[in-house]
C-alpha cells in the first residue's frame, strides 16, 4: 500500500538559519528530509507516519568537508560517492569509503548522506559501525546554538538518540589519529552487493612491541543499535595475539552482543559469525 502524497507537507527553507527556527517554533512538527533514501523507501510502503518535512539537501554549507591538521570535519549532507571521492578519507579512513562503497547501488550513493544514515538510526546501517571505529563526535545545531558530543553513546535505543526536537545533525567530525592502525571492514549479505548486512564488523587496532596497545570494535545488526564493543576491547589491550587471545576475546564478544532472530538471518548465525569475524581481524592484525 503507497503512501497518500497529498497527506504530506515537504517546504524547503531559505537557508539553515530558517530551518532552525521552523523546529524551534514547533517542536516535533518538523523533520529532516535531506536525500530521502530510507524515507522514500516508507512513504511507497505506505509506512511513512510522520507528514510534515523541511527539505535540507540545498543547504550547501551541510555539504562541505574541511580538512585541518588533526580532523577531516564533513557536513551532514556529504554523500556516500563524496566520502569516495575525498583523497584524505581514501588514504586516512579506508574502511569509511569502503562502508560508503557497499551501500546501496550508485544512485543510492548519490543521494544518500551520511547525516542521514546516522539519524535514520538502523542498526544494519552501513556507514555508523566505521565512524564509530574513528571516535567520530558530531554536532548538533539549534537556534540557541551548536554543540559537539561523542558518537558514541548518541543512540540509547532503537530509532532513540540524544537529540532534541530543535536540533539538526549538522556536521561529523573525525580526529586524524588512523594513519598508524590496521582498518577493517566486513559486511556480511546475502548478496555482495546493494544487500543489508546480516552481520557487520569494523575495527581498527594499533600495536607496539607486538602487543595490541588500542583497539575499537564495532558491530552492527547484532544489538538494537550498532554497538561499540567496549569490555572485547578492554579485554585485548596491552595483550599479545595469541590463541589464547583471540579465544577469549570470542567469548567475550559473544556476552556483548543480543542479536535476534529476524527475516535476513537468526541470532545462532550472527553470533558465530559475528565471533569469526573478530578472529579474522586478530589474525590480520597480528600480521599487519
Amino acid at each position: 500500500m503507497r503512501g497518500y502524497v497529498p497527506k504530506y507537507q515537504l517546504t524547503t527553507p531559505a537557508s539553515l538559519a530558517e530551518a532552525l527556527a521552523m523546529l524551534a517554533n514547533e517542536p516535533g512538527v518538523w523533520k529532516p528530509f535531506a536525500g530521502g533514501t530510507d524515507l522514500m523507501v516508507l512513504l511507497e510502503s505506505g509506512n511513512l507516519k510522520h507528514h510534515n518535512y523541511i527539505n535540507i539537501w540545498h543547504l550547501h554549507e551541510l555539504r562541505q568537508i574541511e580538512v585541518s591538521e588533526q580532523h577531516i570535519t564533513l557536513g551532514a549532507l556529504t554523500t556516500y560517492s563524496d566520502i569516495q571521492q575525498h583523497p584524505v578519507l581514501r588514504d586516512e579512513f579506508p574502511i569509511l569509503c569502503q562502508a560508503a562503497s557497499e551501500t546501496g547501488g550508485l544512485a543510492i550513493q548519490n543521494r544518500g548522506t551520511l547525516g542521514g544514515n546516522i539519524i535514520n538510526a538502523s542498526p544494519a546501517a552501513d556507514s555508523p559501525p566505521a565512524l564509530l571505529a574513528y571516535d567520530a563526535e558530531i554536532e548538533l545545531t539549534s537556534e540557541s546554538g551548536t554543540r559537539w558530543i561523542p558518537y558514541h553513546g548518541f543512540h540509547t535505543g532503537y530509532k532513540t538518540m540524544l537529540m532534541g526536537s530543535d536540533e539538526l545533525l549538522t556536521r561529523i567530525r573525525l580526529p586524524r589519529e588512523s594513519t598508524n592502525c590496521y582498518h577493517y571492514y566486513r559486511k556480511v549479505g546475502t548478496r555482495k552487493a546493494q544487500a543489508i548486512s546480516k552481520v557487520c564488523l569494523a575495527a581498527v587496532g594499533w600495536k607496539r612491541d607486538h602487543r595490541i596497545s588500542d583497539v575499537r570494535i564495532v558491530l552492527g545488526s547484532v544489538a538494537p543499535i550498532v554497538i561499540r564493543c567496549v569490555h572485547t576491547e578492554d579485554t585485548l589491550r596491552d595483550k599479545a595475539i595469541s590463541p589464547e587471545t583471540i579465544k577469549l576475546a570470542r567469548e567475550c564478544l559473544i556476552n556483548e552482543i543480543t542479536p535476534i532472530d529476524d527475516i535476513r538471518s537468526t541470532a545462532s548465525y550472527r553470533q558465530r559469525v559475528a565471533a569469526n569475524l573478530l578472529t579474522d581481524f586478530l589474525e590480520k592484525l597480528q600480521i599487519d
